[in-house]
């Protein structure tokens, strides 16, 4: 039952990916692909947010998925793809995934950027296998109240997460749950 319920999550995450509205398929991005994305997503979020450009000043890394699809009818998923970066290069490659189960019903489209503002936050990330947002460090959702007051010298939590180009018919989005992993693209 376990296996059955896994191969249905995985499908609807599959198919989910393939019929996205970008025409292109979520899973299993180049390295060049993904970097483009993620320059382009930080370049848009900077662009429009005053607390993520200062805390890229201070962040010891951040962790950018740019296009991440969910979808579901009563089972439902997500995932997407995205680069860590340290010091504005690219230090390694992740996956996003999530699985849900309720009552829902749509498609939607979203990003998200994890700014890492200590190394015990970081290396958190780096040395676990596979960590689920929501359990170990302490994130701060970053919306328009919050951004506010955030400031470099405000800013005391280990992570900030910023959610930026949100699109589709699913209410609600949120990382609680999500299993983020080291890639090889």
């Amino acid at each position: 039952m376990k296996l059955f319920f896994k191969f249905i999550i995985l499908s609807l995450v599959m198919a989910v990916a393939l019929v996205s509205t970008t025409g292109k398929s979520a899973i299993a991005g180049s390295a060049a692909e993904i970097d483009y994305e993620v320059d382009l997503a930080l370049k848009n979020l900077y662009a429009s947010s005053v607390a993520a450009q200062d805390l890229a000043k201070i962040a010891k890394g951040i962790l950018v998925f740019p296009s991440i699809v969910k979808g579901g009818f009563i089972v439902g998923g997500q995932y997407g793809e995205g680069a860590l970066l340290k010091g504005g290069k690219k230090a390694g490659y992740y996956n996003t995934i999530a699985a849900s189960y309720g009552l829902q019903a749509g498609l939607q489209k979203f990003g998200y950027a994890l700014f890492f503002t200590d190394e015990a936050s970081l290396k958190y990330l780096e040395s676990s296998d596979g960590w689920e947002l929501g359990v170990g460090p302490t994130i701060v959702v970053v919306d328009e109240g919050v951004s506010r007051n955030l400031s470099t010298s405000t800013a005391k939590e280990g992570i900030y997460a910023f959610f930026f180009n949100q699109k589709g018919l699913m209410a609600g989005i949120g990382i609680q749950g999500t299993k983020v992993t080291k890639i090889k693209p």
